[in-house]
């Protein structure tokens, strides 16, 4: 049996997402940059730093009230992945070497898979709202 499987990481995901409020959104953006850094560090982690910064965005653009157009539900799933790959001490302690980031992988990818619809949107969203910017700017 693996050590931890996709089943692990949904349990995990679930629990963590259950437990985040709207004022967790402000402690989890206060630790945005120590995130990120905590994600280029990791190796394993490191390949989804791309994906980690627009979870970031599209929750600093929830937190601010300039993007709604997301359940609740989806960036509660965001928040309690991120909030997870902030605990050292979670199902895999990140200390142990060679495996302390397999479920913080696990974590991060089954997020991934569930709000990559909302995502996506809201990828075209931010980069319709830039060019608009750019257009008003060139006038």
């Amino acid at each position: 049996m693996a050590l931890f499987s996709q089943k692990n990481a949904r349990k995990q995901l679930n629990a963590e997402a259950e437990k985040v409020s709207r004022a967790d959104l402000e402690a989890l953006l206060e630790r945005q940059r120590s995130i990120e850094e905590k994600v280029k560090g990791s190796g394993k982690l490191n390949r989804f730093s791309a994906d980690i910064k627009l979870m970031f965005s599209m929750i600093q653009d929830y937190w601010n009230g300039s993007y709604r157009d997301v359940p609740w539900k989806s960036i509660a799933a965001m928040a309690g992945a991120l909030l997870y790959v902030m605990n050292p001490l979670d199902f895999i302690p990140d200390l142990i070497l060679g495996i302390g980031f397999v479920d913080d992988v696990g974590v991060v990818a089954l997020c991934l898979k569930l709000v990559e619809s909302d995502l996506h949107r809201y990828a075209a969203w931010k980069e319709y709202k830039e060019e608009l910017t750019q257009t008003a700017q060139a006038d």
